[in-house]
């Protein structure tokens, strides 16, 4: 179609997204439901890295470790072992087999349009796609366009040109190296040292830091240090690498092994060899291929938040959360304030700041919300703190024979409520919800302590937080 001809009818929708991941679809989903038209842009699977390569993956690996590592710790039951073949073929089974037809069909029956191909910007409200059977045709977005296109690894300057995995070759994986380096310490790296070690691989992490999951309280680290340590994995901090070799490396496909053996000289002058390197360096939001440049927009702006009206750059895209969870979030907040600018106008409905929450789930699991009580008197806040031993609450030490597992909270003194929560112990996870609603409720301690947990129930570990710290 020529810059001069009228614009089809067919190729104009009232709301364009690029990315068709959870937080794509979840944006789509909300605003077809209330009356606008909406074309899902998608360059590869449907459902995006979260279905195939990350959150839903890697949950399917890690739950069945869980729970043979618990009946390790269980009188009257006896102990079992993980099954390699069997756990890879349920991750097979969750991701569909990284089919995503099943996905785009619910989508379109929705009465979303799902569009193949790569996304670009090519004027204002302007997207061109270019499909993989090489025609290009453009789409046109009478209110906004949305930018979910997620993010992509970060790739330390020694690894440049060097074939090693990224974390979709550690969540896809097929072959299982006898060897495995694992560059981090942050909750991929803790993640998918538990799984590849399930699965058989001697697994070596090289952490920058003296610390894993640094972003957490303190506890956190020397719990989970222990924990791996305990299972076989070697954790060496302070290290960084100063040079990696692979001279016969080749990208064979995603989760299987690069080539032969890489060798990893550190800053310190030790040589480690490995049959593959695991990068769990971190990620940057993957904004590049969209053309920011032709509507006078750069990553910066993005990150930034320098848009125009008409575009928003939200999820893992943004560069605000890295977690998709408070994607959606966004993706609900922005849907809203499309379809309902007429009757409740909400212009800052993006700019509200949820507690943001957070579970990595090794074993046991960290769940957290909120500040910490580092970052906490850093924002300048006046604060007091509770810590509780999982061991000292009768419902959870039900759980588990030696139950291992930390609770601590942090009150703001002014108002006398929780801004945040760090539960470490066996299904944390699903206790974090409590905390959640607390902090970003402002709940007044006094009226928490009227939320009577069960006896004989982990969640008890609130009784003894509470009563710490007083009313």
């Amino acid at each position: 179609m020529s810059t001069t001809s009228p614009i089809s009818t067919e190729n104009r929708y009232d709301v364009i997204v690029i990315g068709a991941g959870p937080v794509g679809e979840t944006l789509a989903e909300k605003v077809v439901a209330n009356g606008l038209s909406v074309a899902l842009v998608e360059h590869d699977l449907v459902g995006g890295d979260c279905a195939y390569f990350a959150c839903k993956p890697s949950k399917t690996l890690l739950r069945p470790i869980q729970i043979a590592n618990a009946s390790h710790h269980l009188t009257g039951v006896r102990p079992t072992t993980i099954v390699a073949d069997d756990l890879l073929a349920r991750r097979n089974e969750k991701v569909s087999h990284y089919h995503d037809a099943e996905q785009k069909w619910a989508l379109e029956d929705l009465g979303i349009t799902v569009v193949r191909g790569h996304g670009r910007l090519n004027g204002e409200r302007s997207v061109e796609v270019h499909g993989s059977d090489g025609a290009t045709h453009t789409l046109h977005a009478n209110r906004v366009v949305a930018l979910t296109t997620g993010t992509v690894a970060n790739i330390p300057p020694v690894f440049e040109g060097v074939p090693v995995w990224d974390s979709k070759d550690a969540t896809a994986v097929r072959d299982v190296p006898a060897r495995l380096v694992i560059i981090g310490g942050g909750p991929v790296a803790c993640e998918a040292a538990s799984w590849m070690n399930a699965l058989g691989s001697k697994v070596t992490m090289l952490v920058r830091e003296g610390l894993l999951l640094g972003k957490f309280e303190p506890f956190v680290s020397d719990m989970i240090t222990d924990q791996l340590t305990e299972v076989g994995i070697d954790i060496q901090f302070f290290t960084e690498v100063a040079q990696a070799r692979r001279p016969d490396g080749m990208d064979h496909g995603v989760g299987q092994i690069k080539g032969g053996p890489i060798a990893l000289r550190t800053k310190t002058g030790d040589t480690i060899e490995a049959d593959e390197v695991l990068l769990a360096t971190g990620r940057r939001p993957d904004v590049g291929a969209v053309d920011l440049g032709s509507v006078g927009l750069s990553a910066d702006d993005v990150l930034a938040g320098n848009l125009p009206e008409w575009l928003y750059a939200i999820g893992d895209a943004g560069g605000k959360y890295q977690l998709t969870h408070m994607g959606k979030y966004q993706a609900r907040m922005l849907a809203r304030q499309l379809t309902s600018v007429a009757k409740q106008p909400e212009n800052d409905a993006l700019d509200a700041e949820p507690p943001i929450t957070q579970v990595v789930f090794t074993d046991p699991q960290v769940a957290s919300v909120g500040l910490t009580e580092e970052a906490s008197r850093a924002s300048g806040y006046d604060v007091v703190t509770a810590e509780v031993d999982f061991a000292d609450v009768k419902g959870a030490a039900l759980q588990r024979d030696n139950v291992v597992g930390r609770a601590k909270i942090v009150v703001d003194k002014a108002t006398n409520s929780l801004i945040g929560a760090t539960l470490a112990g066996p299904e944390a996870g699903e206790m974090l919800h409590a905390a959640s609603i607390a902090v970003a409720a402002q709940v007044p301690v006094p009226m928490l302590h009227k939320a009577v947990p069960v006896f004989p129930t982990a969640s008890e570990v609130w009784v003894s937080l509470l009563e710490q710290i007083g009313l």
